[in-house]
């Protein structure tokens, strides 16, 4: 984590700061600590006494708290459409199946995102990801999956990583073809797979990091979820799923057996599906924006999580259907009043789990040497303020890249 060798160079660097390192099981802590960075990279993070001398640039950070940049690592960010009057058609009592017959649910936002050009696609989700940079989110993963055909999931995915260009933001963009079932292939779920894993996966491959899969009754079987995992691998994609949403298809289980990266949901996961994951490195994504939002009452089964050693992170899962938010932050507070998640639990799941969640150890998710200078400095006491507030924004500064 630190290096306290004076001959070190930097150009920049960040002094009189509490920081959160997350490095070891905790937070980190560091009450009088500095960052130095030199070319967007960490080459310091410690305690005050043992930085190293020569800066060109000093922040004085006036004992403001310091995490990594946070790190949003599950969402559907590009999309077209709003689905907020079949949210008040439920709310005036209509029922899943009412508002999809009356053209609702995933078909919906597939047709307002086929209709959508890329440039479109890219204006829409701005606000949405500005949003998120607000709060101090450095890397965002954005996946596909309303498109639905591969010309339109395509575009999604060249949308997603347009925005890079458009913002200081690392995007990580994941290929969800196996979403949901378009309506020109209503009733032959297993033909859909066919052109997901014969054409897709193999077009999406240079504008993907990874391959995603909705593993759900509603969805598409463990059987099916397999085949585009092999596919995925066969064209060197990492693989994650989302699994045990609605119900117990064992698929954090499957994806453990791949070496997913991540298996994301997971009310109903049982504690074999959490001891899979936990021998296997698969990161737990939890997303309470989804389970508040769709009024879920089966919570993940975060003891089991504890008592395995599973690594918890969380998302904001933004969503036009079920988690239509841009809050982090709100996140953070939703996992540990719903959830039951500890401060640090939360803040670790926004941070070191995340990165890990996107297979980005290496470069962001904590503060140390060699890391990406990723940073967020709070106006914050400590770091219970920021999983304790509910729709208020500490952000003081958000450094990307040293920058």
């Amino acid at each position: 984590m630190t290096h306290s060798d004076e001959t070190v160079q930097m150009d920049q660097c960040w002094t009189n700061a509490r920081l959160a390192t997350m490095i070891g099981d905790g937070l980190g802590l560091i009450d009088d600590g500095v960052v130095a960075a030199k070319d967007g990279r960490i080459v310091y993070a410690g305690p005050a006494a043992g930085a190293p001398s020569g800066v060109s640039r000093t922040t004085d950070c006036e004992g403001r708290l310091i995490t990594p940049g946070l790190i949003d690592c599950h969402t559907h960010l590009v999309h077209a459409g709003s689905r907020a009057n079949e949210w008040a058609m439920r709310l005036d009592g209509a029922s899943y199946e009412e508002i999809a017959r009356a053209g609702g649910g995933i078909v919906s936002t597939m047709r307002a995102t086929r209709a959508a050009s890329e440039a479109e696609l890219v204006e829409t989700a701005l606000p949405r990801l500005d949003a998120l940079i607000a709060e101090g989110v450095t890397t965002i993963e954005i996946k596909s999956g309303y498109g639905l055909d591969t010309a339109n999931e395509l575009k999604m995915l060249r949308a997603a990583r347009a925005l890079a260009a458009e913002r200081r933001i690392r995007v990580e963009p994941t290929f969800l073809g196996a979403h949901a079932l378009p309506p020109e292939y209503q009733g032959d779920s297993d033909a859909y797979i066919d052109l997901v894993v014969r054409e897709m996966i193999p077009a999406a491959a240079p504008l993907a990091s990874a391959v995603d899969a909705f593993c759900e009754g509603i969805g598409f079987s463990p059987v099916q979820c397999e085949r585009v995992f092999a596919a995925a691998e066969a064209h060197g994609l990492a693989v994650k799923l989302h699994a045990e949403q609605l119900s117990a298809l064992h698929g954090s289980a499957l994806a453990a057996r791949h070496g997913a990266l991540s298996a994301d949901h997971l009310e109903h996961a049982t504690d074999d599906d959490i001891r899979a994951m936990t021998a296997a490195g698969t990161v737990a994504v939890l997303l309470p924006g989804a389970y508040y939002f769709m009024r879920e009452t089966k919570l993940p089964p975060v003891e089991a999580m504890r008592r395995h050693g599973a690594r918890i992170a969380i998302a904001t899962d933004c969503n036009p259907g079920t988690s239509p938010t841009t809050s982090l932050l709100l996140m953070l507070n939703m996992s540990a009043t719903l959830f039951g998640l500890t401060v640090a639990e939360a803040l670790r799941a926004v941070t070191v789990h995340a990165a890990a969640a996107l297979g980005l150890s290496a470069e962001i998710g904590t503060l140390e040497a060699g890391k990406a200078c990723d940073l967020a400095i709070w106006n914050a006491e400590g770091p219970a303020e920021l999983v304790y507030r509910i729709g208020f924004n500490p952000l003081h500064q958000r450094i990307k890249d040293g920058q």
